[in-house]
């Protein structure tokens, strides 16, 4: 098993030093991950890295402001300084075109980067992605509300999987000392501010823009969802010209992890990886 240390890279993009793992040969596939107290590449992508690289070049990058890749105090971060950086390590890189799997947020990132520089992406596989808008769930209000708590990070990646049996020890704890490691709670507040008023509304990639997104995509759902609905699936499969959506019973928000082999066999698939 691949280990966090032979994996790890730096490099610098859109003026910050950014962690990132790397390994396998091939075509280049890039895993964006998620957002939430804690959350790193290493995090969402770990047990999946060292079976994907066995048919691609896998890059699991830190996206800035998370993990172990810089945050600026002074830097307002938000989707265009995201997708930035994202293009930034891709030109470090020396990767002209690269197809994306995203997580959540990751997945949304990889959409404003085929939206924004469609030249860049490849193919998309978006994973538990939200569109459109729609009430703030439970799932996501925990995130927001983490205040450096175990209490509170218990509850929080509660949320993530159908399966409470996914929520181990090990990983609260893990999650739990990175979210609270010196400044990471006060950059995680820059970068998911507690929720406002009472009936808060979720904004993600509108319908109008995603409409022309010609990029062929591979949408992967769990049915039971509760950080974003898997009602945002079926609205983006409407809204991708060029979608398959692949739904999980019995499924939250960690497909790659509650459902690890059909997540591998789908994304090899789909991208092509030799057999």
């Amino acid at each position: 098993m691949l280990d966090y240390t032979s994996t790890q890279h730096t490099v610098r993009a859109a003026g910050h030093s950014t962690n990132l793992h790397r390994v396998g040969k091939g075509t280049p596939v890039v895993l964006l991950h998620g957002s939430g107290a804690g959350v790193s590449a290493w995090a969402n992508w770990r047990k999946v890295l060292e079976p994907l690289s066995a048919n691609f070049d896998v890059i699991a990058p830190d996206i800035a402001g998370f993990g172990a890749t810089e945050m600026k105090p002074d830097t307002k971060y938000n989707i265009m300084l995201w997708v930035e950086h994202f293009v930034g390590i891709l030109d470090e890189l020396g990767l002209e075109k690269v197809s994306v799997v995203g997580n959540s947020f990751g997945g949304a990132l990889g959409l404003m980067t085929a939206i924004n520089h469609p030249e860049r992406i490849e193919r998309l596989v978006l994973l538990g992605t939200p569109c459109g808008h729609f009430p703030l769930t439970d799932g996501l209000r925990a995130q927001g509300e983490f205040d450096g708590t175990m209490e509170s990070m218990r509850r929080a990646i509660g949320y993530f999987p159908y399966d409470p049996a996914f929520v181990t020890e090990d990983l609260i704890q893990a999650r739990f000392e990175a979210a609270t490691r010196d400044g990471a709670l006060e950059a995680f507040r820059k970068l998911m501010p507690p929720p406002e008023g009472d009936n808060p509304i979720v904004r993600g990639i509108p319908e109008k823009l995603l409409r022309n997104v010609k990029h062929k995509a591979l949408i992967l759902h769990g049915r039971e969802d509760r950080v974003v609905p898997y009602e945002r699936a079926l609205d983006m499969h409407q809204w991708l010209e060029a979608s398959q959506l692949h739904s999980f019973g019995k499924c939250g928000h960690w497909v790659q992890i509650e459902r690890e082999a059909e997540f591998l066999k789908l994304v090899k698939d789909f991208l092509g990886g030799e057999t």
